[in-house]
């Protein structure tokens, strides 16, 4: 490792080529480049999970922390080549004062050449990506809704703010659950009639498979609250024929029952963020199922038709606090 501190972008640019060479690192070997936006606590934890992901993903990973925008502009940095991140190559960037707000300057020249961009907020989502270039530049965009303080209203806000090339780590917990829901009907064409879905008040999960059953089925799921789970609990549907399916957690594997059969037990664990991270990075273009399920979870049609293309809108907090202090 190599920390550079009070340093400037040129000089990090200059040691992480170093740094390769030294290592044998090899460019062309790199899959993406993954910029995570994280605060300083969560940054080990965002090492890890994106260790895990590029064990299917080499990648070059840019660690953003924005500190102390109050203060005077300085740039620390920690280099990493493979060692305790495998085969990813890691770039920590500290950055305080007036230039976390232009995180891009020294972003942008560590870019690894020709392959995609994916930015990734492990922190509280921002309120509209458009306003932060590391957003604006990336070919995909995942943010994290459980993040934020009130996570449905955020998973609501990714709606408001969606553009072809978004995702939520919301979808990815939830992938499990609509893969035994779906495999109900590999032996039967029943129509589904209604749908029931048992959820913690606040956690976007429940919501996110009300959308997700909306939007495939063509009809209403109800959406009960349950203090019993901290996770989403159950999901059930009424069919045509008088059938009723139900998958219920158990800790981590689900009872999935079904009218006229024996009950059956499969797993359904709480997978760690790198395993959700590296089913994000699986693929790079829009998921139009996940907009379909965003898209009817919030009350916001044609998603999927708006421009993938955004254009940087800068807004500087400074300036926004001085307008909305008192005269």
């Amino acid at each position: 490792m190599i920390g550079l501190w009070d340093t400037t972008g040129n000089e990090v640019v200059k040691a992480l080529a170093a740094e390769r060479r030294s290592a044998g690192g090899v460019a062309s070997g790199l899959a993406l480049t993954l910029i995570a936006v994280v605060e300083e606590k969560k940054v080990r934890e965002a090492e890890a999970a994106a260790t895990i992901a590029a064990a299917a993903h080499p990648c070059r990973l840019l660690i953003v922390v924005r500190s102390d925008m109050e203060g005077r502009s300085r740039l620390d940095a920690e280099i990493v080549v493979g060692g305790r991140l495998g085969p990813a190559e890691a770039v920590v960037m500290r950055m305080y004062g007036r230039l976390a707000l232009h995180a891009e300057s020294v972003v942008m020249p560590l870019l690894a050449p020709d392959v995609p961009v994916v930015s990734w907020w492990h922190e509280e989502p921002p309120n509209m990506i458009a306003n932060d270039f590391l957003g604006v530049v990336a070919d995909r965009r995942i943010t994290d809704s459980a993040q934020a303080p009130d996570p449905v209203a955020a998973l609501r806000q990714r709606a408001i703010d969606y553009a072809p090339g978004d995702t939520d780590l919301t979808w990815t917990r939830i992938t499990l659950w609509r893969t035994l829901v779906a495999g109900a009907f590999d032996s039967t064409d029943a129509r589904v009639t209604g749908a029931r879905i048992v959820a913690p008040e606040h956690d976007p999960t429940g919501w996110l498979m009300l959308g997700w059953l909306k939007s495939r089925l063509g009809i209403e799921p109800v959406l009960e609250h349950t203090d019993r789970s901290p996770r989403l609990h159950s999901v059930e549907l009424q069919c045509e024929n008088g059938d009723c399916v139900r998958v219920t957690r158990e800790e981590d594997t689900a009872l999935f029952s079904r009218t006229g059969q024996e009950d059956r037990y499969m797993p359904l664990p709480k997978r760690p963020v790198g395993d959700e991270l590296a089913e994000e990075l699986r693929r790079l273009d829009a998921d139009q199922i996940y907009a379909a399920a965003l898209g009817a979870m919030a009350g916001v049609t044609d998603l999927d038709r708006r421009p993938p293309m955004r254009v940087h809108v800068w807004k500087d907090p400074a300036m926004a606090a001085i307008a909305g202090s008192p005269a």
